[in-house]
Parts: C-alpha cells; structure tokens; sequence
C-alpha cells in the first residue's frame, strides 16, 4: 500500500520564517459546480447512474434540504441532523426527530458524501440516492411515508412548478431522489491548509501542524483507514466503538448478515472535524483531542477489534500536534 503522503516532502520543503496563525473559517457553502470542479485536493466526482444533475436539480435539492414539508409534523428537515454551522453533522450525540424522538445514531458529517460507496455508518444504504430518502420515513427521524412526502410536494403550487422545471416531470420517488442527492453531492470540502501544502506551498500548514502530519503518517498510522485525499478508505473497522461488556454492537452485520463484521462501522472522513463535534458513530467523544486518546490507548478491547488498532504512546506535542493537523483538514 501507498504511503499517504511520502515522509520525505516534510524533510525537504523549506519551513516558512514564522508560522501563520489563520482565523478559523466558517464552513464553505455546498455548490453545483463542485459537481464538475471539486475544491483543490478532490479527485473528479464520480458521475451518478442512470443522469445528468443540472442547476435547476441542484436548487431544488437545496430548497427541499432546508424544508420541514418532508416530515410528518413538518418540524423536521435534513439540515435539522446536518446543519452547515456544525460541518452537516449533528451537534448532539443522537440528532431529535419528530414527537421528541432520538435517531438510533449520530449524523455523520455530509462532506464528500458523493465520493461515497456504501452509505451509512453500518452501510446498509448501497448509494447516496437510496440513503437520502430514508430519513424521511424514518419513525425516529422524519416520519413521514414517503407516499405521503410526494403527495405533499405535488400539492404545493410553487414545489410542482420547480420539479417540473428541473425534471420535465411531477414529484416521484425518483425526482425527489435526485435532487437531494445532487445537492448532496455539492457539500465538498478540499482546499484545506493541508491541500495547499501538498500542492507546494509551505507555508500553508503551521511548523505544529506539520509535526502532527507526520505523526499521522508514522506512529499514529492513522493514514491506513483515512488515506488522502478523501481521509476516509470507505471501508468499515471495529475499533470498539459502541462495545458494552467486550461485546460490539451490529455494526455492518447489519448490511451483510456476516457475524464477522460485527462491531465494524464506516470509517468516517476527517475533513471538516473542527466543525463536526460530537465523534464516531454514537457521538460519544465531544473533542478531537478525546479522538486522539481514544486511539493512542487503542480503541475499546472486543474480540473483533480490528488488527491495525494497538496502543501507541505519544508526548503531549505530540497529541497537540496531530490535533492541529486533523483541524486543518
């Protein structure tokens, strides 16, 4: 396997002659045209199956995105479990739906998410147009039949005139499907401090957050489930997250059925983490820092704990420094 980024780049790249001290940034706004040129950093964004997003599609993705119309007491909207001011995901461990209800898990940040293979952090959902519809019928989420969601959208003057623009066609499972995704596939963030850096500016990540770079290259090893460019290898690992009394929750045994894939939960992207507080998929650790000592002891013991996972020690530097680098993704 590739390094993620040759050690050697942090040896020869000449310092700056004094660190900068950024203003940390708002989130960046979701885009259509991330669609066809990703920030600085990001592959090409995989096409869609089966058609072409346009603006119009984009807009209305967005609209509906922020629009209560799509839960049963219209209380609820994606952005009420993805809010932008907290990196699209949820500043509670377990985001509330209607009547008060608790999702079963946290929401996971939405950047990159049209990057995505399987969906979810127990990737029971097979791609980003299958995910983005079931919140909506979700008892403990929005709680509305979908049925019901597209009866409501054809209804609304203003609603049925935009997806007759965009699609030529009425509100169906398939258009709603659409435009959500396509305003999904636009919450993408690159062009980070770290992005810039590798792109030859050195004076783009701090001398504190170089040091952190290197130590999520060689002690940490962390690079070996969040690889860049993404910091995600869209895989799944049991870390012992969500583990009670040694032994794991389903976790992907949920997708597959396979007992071996119990206590295995999506690897999540790192880009964004300075907003995204609580972590991992049950929000139960409310700083990077406690990401950070969570795995330098090694994760929660369980028998399936995954065999990359080993207890490291590290300085308090040392914990600074990978902090600084992990905010400046």
């Amino acid at each position: 396997m590739a390094r993620a980024l040759p050690l050697l780049l942090l040896a020869t790249t000449a310092l700056p002659a004094q660190d900068p001290t950024p203003t940390p940034p708002t989130p960046p706004t979701p885009s259509f045209a991330h669609l066809a040129r990703p920030p600085r950093g990001l592959p090409p964004m995989p096409a869609p199956v089966g058609y072409e997003p346009t603006a119009a599609v984009f807009d209305l993705g967005r609209r509906l995105f922020h629009d209560g119309i799509l839960s049963r007491d219209r209380s609820v909207t994606c952005s009420s479990c993805h809010p932008a001011a907290n990196g699209f995901a949820s500043p509670l461990p377990r985001p509330s739906g209607v009547d008060g209800r608790t999702a079963a898990r946290h929401a996971p940040v939405l950047w990159n998410r049209g990057y995505g293979t399987r969906q979810r952090w127990d990737g029971r959902s097979p791609d980003l147009e299958t995910f983005v519809l079931e919140p909506i019928a979700d008892p403990n989420e929005m709680d509305l039949p979908l049925d019901s969601a597209l009866q409501r959208l054809a209804a609304d003057a203003a609603y049925a005139a935009e997806f007759a623009a965009a699609f030529g066609a009425p509100p169906s499972a398939t258009t709603l499907q659409r435009a959500l995704a396509t305003f999904v596939r636009g919450i993408a963030l690159g062009d980070a401090p770290y992005d810039r850096f590798v792109a030859g500016d050195a004076a783009a990540l701090t001398q504190e957050q170089r040091t952190g770079l290197w130590v999520f290259e060689s002690k940490g090893r962390c690079w070996l489930c969040h690889p860049p460019p993404l910091f995600t290898d869209e895989g799944f690992h049991n870390t012992g997250v969500g583990v009670r009394d040694g032994v794991p929750e389903p976790g992907h045994a949920l997708a597959t059925g396979r007992d071996d894939d119990r206590g295995r939960w999506k690897t999540p992207t790192l880009r964004g983490l300075r907003w995204s507080a609580p972590y991992l998929h049950d929000g139960s650790v409310a700083t990077i820092e406690g990401v950070v000592e969570f795995y330098e002891r090694g994760g929660n013991a369980n028998p399936g704990l995954d065999p990359r996972l080993h207890a490291i020690e590290l300085s308090d530097a040392e914990r600074r420094a990978l902090a600084a680098f992990l905010r400046s993704l």
